[in-house]
């Protein structure tokens, strides 16, 4: 992304608020700003996507972008694979707007979180994704947020509804519920819903890892293609997030996600109680919106089929309009929108 300063004065007041005004109506955008206001905003938010914060939390160093005022309501966005941050950019800024302190942070092999000793084993397995969002809760000193995701976002966001509800105000899950085991994973699918997971087992090869290794911007472009076959999006957009697949230890993550979740890979024995609770398929009690695109490329379960898994206050959208499976960033309106839907069934 080029720096501001690379711009005109005129071109960055287009730019800025061709980010910010989304063709359509909707209820988080009704609170009018002043043109100098939506300025401010979208500056604040480009500054904060391209240059990240960082907080020590558990085993990592989390970099996250943070926009909204210091006082607001904690949001916390968590985006999947093979995306980054950027998936939130748009939603974001809509809910800053309304009032909400939104925090987006890369989940580890991402981006600029690190770990903070090269000896930590690399684990990908869902429960540890799970303890670093809750590692970053306590950094920040967050008690309570409202939490939304997608993919591995999403499923993580779950488990953190289900294991700790305390300290998940309410949750917007696309997908709505991903909490599996390896035990669960040994069932054989239909071939058509196995083809759909070609990726997990040509991971589970020593061919496939070197062949992510090598090629890995390659095949996360692939995967953008076919799990959101309606979303044009262009050059640019894919590279700002592609710069996330930098990090060092993002292929050991991916790799590991994937081979665990096949029972092709060991997790670490501490986090064996939690798996044992995940393995349960435990039921959600917080209030629950969930998302659903009408294109979805990728595979995943049918609304009908988790519905009673979210047995507190419960809302299902699908969105209609060709979106695919990176919803925030293709519908950054309607998620956002159930963001405040969500916050909305708590009172």
């Amino acid at each position: 992304m080029k720096r501001i300063s690379n711009f005109s004065k005129n071109a960055l007041i287009a730019l800025l608020m061709s980010m910010l005004i989304v063709p359509g109506a909707s209820s988080v955008t009704a609170q009018q700003l002043s043109h100098e206001d939506k300025v401010q905003i979208n500056i604040a938010v480009n500054s904060a996507f391209q240059n990240t914060k960082k907080v020590r939390a558990g085993l990592l160093d989390v970099g996250y972008a943070e926009v909204g005022p210091k006082t607001g309501k904690p949001v916390i966005l968590l985006h999947g694979w093979p995306y980054d941050i950027h998936s939130f950019e748009k939603s974001s800024s809509l809910l800053a707007e309304k009032g909400y302190r939104v925090l987006i942070p890369y989940l580890r092999g991402y981006g600029t979180t690190t770990f903070i000793s090269p000896q930590t084993f690399r684990n990908g397995q869902q429960s540890t994704v799970a303890q670093d969002i809750i590692a970053f809760m306590d950094a920040l000193k967050i008690n309570q947020a409202i939490i939304g995701g997608f993919d591995w976002g999403a499923r993580t966001a779950d488990i953190i509804a289900a294991l700790w509800p305390e300290r998940c105000l309410a949750l917007v899950a696309v997908s709505g519920y991903l909490i599996g085991s390896p035990k669960a994973n040994q069932t054989p699918l239909p071939p058509n819903a196995e083809f759909l997971w070609w990726y997990q087992y040509y991971f589970a090869t020593e061919r496939g890892y070197e062949g992510y290794k090598s090629n890995t911007n390659a095949f996360n472009r692939l995967i953008w293609k076919t799990a959101s076959p309606k979303w044009a999006f262009d050059d640019s957009a894919y590279e700002r997030s592609a710069k996330a697949f930098n990090n060092p230890d993002h292929v050991d993550i991916v790799i590991h996600n994937y081979r665990w979740r096949l029972g092709l890979a060991k997790g670490e024995k501490q986090y064996d109680t939690l798996e044992a609770k995940l393995a349960q398929s435990p039921a959600i009690t917080v209030p629950t919106v969930t998302l659903e695109g009408d294109a979805n490329g990728a595979a995943f379960p049918p609304p009908e089929n988790y519905a009673s898994k979210y047995i507190g206050k419960y809302i299902h959208h699908t969105l209609t309009g060709g979106i695919g499976h990176n919803l925030p960033q293709e519908a950054p309106i309607k998620f956002a929108e159930a963001i405040v839907e969500a916050d909305s069934m708590v009172r």
